[in-house]
């Protein structure tokens, strides 16, 4: 059984190379949840400050943050802005069939698991060990005025 007490990381890196081949088709021009080595401030809180046109979001995984994130993509995509998500699969929950599903434009399941960069529970960095979960690439697409 999994060890939930573990206190587990929500800073860890999209690899580059899939980060990459999504920048290639989307053109990304902001990542509200950039790689965060130090303490997020109110002027870079990607929950309290606009996002771009097109946003790359690889949100925090914790059951409080993710649905955070989503709800706020959400609201970017009223204003026009389009966001494209890296977040795990879970389709059984509320958030997956209350906010995602009948907001994302697509959803794509990706073959095999993800392997991000980032310090373990051991104090150790890793890049070369798949996730504990499945991942999907989740797009809301801005509204425009016609929409």
């Amino acid at each position: 059984m999994k060890q939930r007490h573990i206190e587990h990381s929500d800073n860890w890196a999209t690899p580059k190379s899939l980060y990459d081949e999504l920048d290639a088709e989307f053109n990304f021009d902001f990542d509200p949840c950039p790689l965060n080595e130090g303490e997020i401030t109110p002027d870079k809180d990607g929950l309290l400050i606009d996002w771009g046109k097109r946003n790359f979001v690889n949100p925090p995984y914790s059951r409080k943050l993710k649905p955070l994130f989503v709800k706020k993509a959400i609201k970017e995509a009223e204003k026009g802005n389009s966001s494209v998500f890296l977040i795990p699969v879970s389709t059984s929950t509320k958030l997956f069939h209350e906010q995602i599903l009948p907001n994302a434009k697509d959803i794509r399941f990706l073959k095999g698991r993800v392997k991000f960069a980032g310090t373990n529970t051991k104090g150790e960095f890793v890049d070369s060990k798949a996730g504990m979960h499945d991942s999907m690439v989740v797009v809301f697409e801005g509204k425009t005025q016609d929409s």
